[in-house]
């Protein structure tokens, strides 16, 4: 039987800090991929580190967890690079979860699905087609409406320098949800007579999410 995984009790945490950049000097098309770096990087098993390359561009923009680190290499968890480009170049930049939301109440995900490329022939008597490029992710939630919730002001913060942020969920059954892009927050109060004020809180992932079983 699958494991059922519920929106309840689930931790969603923001990047509030981002180390400095480490050069990477390769990485192995393998199974997990092995990234190695020009010098000592310091990351310890369980870090999160959002890469930033060139040439295996499946991975550019994504936020991964390290299963081994030793010296200047490290391990990109679960992912299988055998069928990636090759490395060019790039950095990584540990991460760090440090804000907190905990005023979320729904959530709606869009996005993910695939567009597809018509390859139908003028000897074809039914169209075809094979699916291309998946659309970005989106997560809209609505948020209890409090201008003093650190969370929210962080995102707000976040939304007005259009800058980056990387996300986790963590789920009560200790699965995990981790992506990097943008967020949308104006803190702006919305909702009904005699009802909860709420307030819109959008994120779009850059580059594709990753999830992990535990």
């Amino acid at each position: 039987m699958a494991i059922i995984t519920k929106w309840s009790n689930v931790a969603v945490s923001v990047q509030s800090a981002i180390a400095a950049t480490v050069n990477i000097s390769a990485i192995t098309n393998a199974s997990p991929g092995v990234v190695t770096t020009g010098s000592a990087h310091g990351y310890s098993t369980g870090d999160y580190v959002l890469m930033t390359v060139s040439g295996m561009y499946q991975i550019n923009y994504r936020v991964f967890r390290i299963s081994a680190a030793s010296g200047s290499t490290f391990t990109l968890e679960a992912e299988d690079t055998t069928n990636y480009g090759a490395f060019v170049s790039g950095t990584s930049q540990k991460l760090t979860f440090g804000t907190t939301l905990a005023t979320l109440t729904t959530v709606n995900a869009s996005g993910g699905d695939f567009a597809f490329i018509d390859t139908t022939t003028i000897h074809d008597a039914v169209k075809t087609q094979v699916p291309g490029l998946p659309n970005p992710s989106t997560y809209s939630f609505e948020s209890i409406w409090d201008p003093a919730d650190a969370g929210l002001i962080a995102l707000k913060s976040a939304s007005d320098s259009a800058a980056q942020r990387a996300v986790l969920f963590a789920f009560a059954n200790s699965q995990k949800f981790v992506f990097n892009g943008y967020v949308g927050c104006s803190l702006s109060p919305t909702g009904s007579a005699q009802d909860l004020i709420k307030t819109a809180v959008v994120f779009t992932a850059l580059g594709g999410p990753k999830a992990y079983s535990s």
